[in-house]
């Protein structure tokens, strides 16, 4: 029996718009979600969701219907945050006090995204040490250390959306979670 996305998929192949508006109304927010904890970065996070249903839509007829339409859209979401992570250029520290600002460091610099005071207040200081180290991870761990722990994918789930075996996505998550334990164990 095929799944709704399925259905929405196949009718969506054979030209039906609302089909694949669907899709896109199913998908957008969970991509959205995401894709800005791997970038860190809204505008990048926004690129990507569009990149993905562009894709979504031009491979329509690629797409297996015996395979779980999340797991088909979730690789092509990965897949494009990790190629934008490998181009992103090498960032200056931004822990190092700013010599043009004194008592300021490169993350005051930083135009805001969405925070406000409200949303400032509620980022808690451990929530920030621990958004920063993610940030440090290499996009091979990231990526999966993102969808174990803040998408909440299983282990297989991670696997089928990676196309690597369960046993590569342990390696990667107990090196990404080692990495972490070490840039963490003097910061908590």
């Amino acid at each position: 029996m095929l799944s709704v996305e399925a259905k929405l998929a196949r009718l969506a192949l054979k030209g039906d718009q609302r089909a694949f508006a669907e899709l896109v109304e199913l998908y957008q927010d969970k991509l959205y979600h995401m894709t800005y904890r791997m970038l860190y970065n809204r505008q990048e996070a926004e690129d990507v969701v569009q990149e993905v249903f562009l894709r979504v839509y031009k491979n329509l007829e690629r797409y297996d219907a015996t395979m779980k339409f999340s797991t088909w859209i979730y690789r092509i979401a990965t897949n494009l945050c990790i190629d934008r992570l490998r181009k992103r250029k090498p960032v200056y520290s931004l822990d190092a006090e700013s010599s043009d600002h004194e008592g300021l460091d490169g993350y005051a610099m930083i135009p805001s995204d969405d925070r406000t005071p409200e949303s400032e207040l509620l980022l808690s200081d451990t929530q920030r040490i621990i958004h920063q180290a993610i940030e440090t991870l290499p996009a091979k761990y990231k990526s999966v250390m993102v969808l174990r722990y803040l998408e909440e994918l299983s282990l297989q789930e991670i696997g089928d959306v990676l196309d690597m075996p369960v046993t590569t996505v342990k390696t990667r998550v107990h090196r990404g979670r080692e990495f972490l334990r070490k840039k963490l164990e003097h910061k908590l």
